[in-house]
């Protein structure tokens, strides 16, 4: 069972020795965890001096790197953090900062956004972080006019106060406000920290962008929670990786599949690298991971690869598969890792080991619900059980396998179609580097199955070929009846592929 040692993210602070590196950058010396503790305690009093304390919702709009970093642990120790992705055009600023009732904005000093003309039109102090000149992610708070006041609450943030408040995608609806108590992100940290033997010694090279539950939680609050350091790069960037890390020497790194997948084409050119390399592991999340890309990753990096289970309202990780000794399976995203997880009818019974089903949990790091959405939280929740929108299975030793979301899975004339199955298949062709299978619409069937392709370079397949390939692994009616060749598929703001509305982005309509 995991332990909880703090239900603050003050105190989730506290672990790390007070010289050991915390948060560092490429060619930075490190900011220690006694400067990040006392960094958090001026943080929190300068905004008090603003009027600014508990559940008062600060936006932070910072390019990613350790200042980011910094500036979501030390804010939320007194305030509740709002990261937006810094690539967002002022409209969507505009509705993301109304939406979101914002009392402040922190941008940094020097750095142009959009976001500073929406602040200004809707009257939203702004707050210039001035990186400081030393350590990696030390900073000051310079407000750009004057502020001043007594906020309703001061002080360190309580356990239940709000930490983080991110929105969900929005892929097929308006964007859903998710509040994380403190509890539920310090439990989510400790769950992660917990999962992969974290300690003081590990390093993490942090590769995903940090307004993204998934690099906030898992690289940066759980490693400060296990006392052990994270090196945060300016983003990802396949070419840079290797430099980075060499230099860093990480013990492990997480990012989605499709950051794993522009990684290995160029693996060996850095072979050198890899060899000095002192990797515990490697880490995948937020999207499923296909088993071809599993085993070329362990291959080439000689480490076993660690599949996670993770959403924004479980504040990141649900599932994880268990380090070694212990298995891990490919095509798993392993046991629960913080959460009870079962699987749920649509009637809200749970279902035995083996059966499909909705996936649903529950626990500490799970939110109380979204935001000024009653209609949503009716259907999101069941006798206490909170409902992911995930189709999957539990097999007898705990194992979750997923089959898709829901919303996802393809209904042709009312045979159901899982797009991660289709997937599987057609990675196993060997001229198939990325593939992301979807529905189309038809106006007979309701949908039709098909697929995007990114070839390997220098081979070559036509539709054909690959319909042919399909059809003697899959049963007739998952075989895809169109297959788009493309030089990229199409990805979300932190490289997930979108498989939802791919059908209307690529002109295929009944």
């Amino acid at each position: 069972m995991t332990a909880y040692p703090a239900d603050t993210m003050t105190q989730l602070l506290a672990r790390g020795a007070e010289a050991a590196p915390a948060i560092a950058a490429p060619e930075r010396p490190a900011l220690t965890h006694g400067g990040l503790r006392a960094l958090a305690a001026r943080t929190v009093a300068a905004l008090n001096t603003m009027g600014i304390g508990r559940n008062d919702r600060v936006a932070i709009v910072l390019p990613n790197g350790p200042e980011m970093a910094t500036a979501f642990l030390a804010i939320a120790c007194g305030a509740t953090t709002a990261p937006l992705n810094p690539a967002y055009r002022a409209e969507e600023f505009a509705f993301y900062l109304g939406d979101l009732n914002a009392r402040a904005l922190v941008v940094q000093q020097g750095v142009p956004s959009p976001a500073r003309e929406v602040a200004a039109e809707r009257g939203i102090p702004l707050l210039e972080l001035v990186p400081g000149e030393g350590a990696a992610g030390d900073f000051t708070l310079r407000p750009q006019q004057l502020l001043a006041g007594t906020p309703a609450q001061g002080g360190e943030a309580q356990a239940d106060d709000i930490a983080l408040v991110l929105h969900t995608s929005g892929t097929t609806s308006r964007p859903k406000i998710v509040p994380l108590s403190q509890r539920n992100v310090t439990a989510s940290a400790y769950n992660v920290a917990d999962s992969l033997a974290l300690a003081p010694d590990d390093v993490c090279l942090n590769i995903m962008p940090l307004f993204h539950i998934h690099g906030l939680i898992a690289a940066v609050s759980a490693s400060v929670a296990a006392g052990a350091s994270v090196c945060c790069t300016p983003g990802f960037n396949a070419f840079k990786f290797f430099s980075w890390f060499d230099a860093v020497k990480p013990t492990w790194y997480s990012a989605v599949p499709t950051m794993h997948q522009a990684l290995l084409p160029l693996a060996a050119r850095n072979k050198d690298i890899i060899a000095r390399a002192r990797l515990r592991f490697v880490r995948s999340s937020s999207a499923s991971l296909p088993p071809q890309v599993m085993t070329a990753l362990e291959e080439t990096f000689g480490a076993p690869v660690i599949e996670a289970y993770g959403m924004t309202e479980a504040a990141h990780q649900m599932a994880s598969n268990p380090l070694p000794p212990r298995p891990h399976f490919a095509g798993s995203v392993g046991i629960a890792a913080g959460p009870d997880i079962a699987i749920m009818d649509e009637a809200g019974t749970l279902l035995a080991p083996g059966a499909i089903g909705e996936v649903v949990i529950r626990g500490r790091n799970v939110t109380a619900g979204y935001e000024n959405n009653p209609k949503a939280n009716a259907t999101a929740y069941t006798n206490g059980w909170f409902r992911t929108g995930d189709q999957g299975a539990l097999d007898p030793q705990g194992y979750l396998r997923l089959t898709g979301r829901l919303k996802e899975i393809i209904n042709r004339g009312g045979e159901k179609v899982s797009p991660l199955e289709v997937d599987a298949v057609l990675m196993d062709h060997p001229a198939v580097q990325q593939v992301v299978t979807f529905g189309m619409p038809h106006e007979k069937l309701g949908e039709e199955v098909a697929a995007a392709v990114v070839l390997r370079e220098g081979f070559k397949l036509d539709e054909r070929a690959l319909r042919d390939f399909a059809a003697e692994r899959l049963a007739p009616f998952k075989v895809p009846r169109k297959v788009v060749f493309l030089t990229e598929i199409p990805k979300g703001a932190t490289g997930k592929l979108q498989r939802i509305g791919l059908a209307q982005k690529l002109g295929l309509t009944a």
